[in-house]
């Protein structure tokens, strides 16, 4: 019988190959399901609180104090 033709080296390149695939392949699902494309507006919004943060809940009305004076 013949020596297979597939060599140590060829079997590691396409072993290196495939796995590469796989993580690219992760790679861009994972970029899909965090794409804020397709997303609603009020899911894009973000709002600033008294205290100068962002936050992404919209804050409460608050009256002026000049109109209770």
């Amino acid at each position: 019988m013949g020596r297979s033709n597939d060599t140590f080296n060829k079997k590691e390149k396409e072993k290196k190959r495939i796995k590469k695939q796989r993580e690219k392949k992760i790679k861009a699902d994972e970029r899909k399901e965090n794409s804020d494309k397709g997303k609603s507006l009020e899911e894009m919004m973000a709002y600033v609180d008294e205290n100068g943060n962002i936050t992404n809940v919209r804050p409460q009305p608050v009256e002026d104090k000049k109109d209770k004076e």
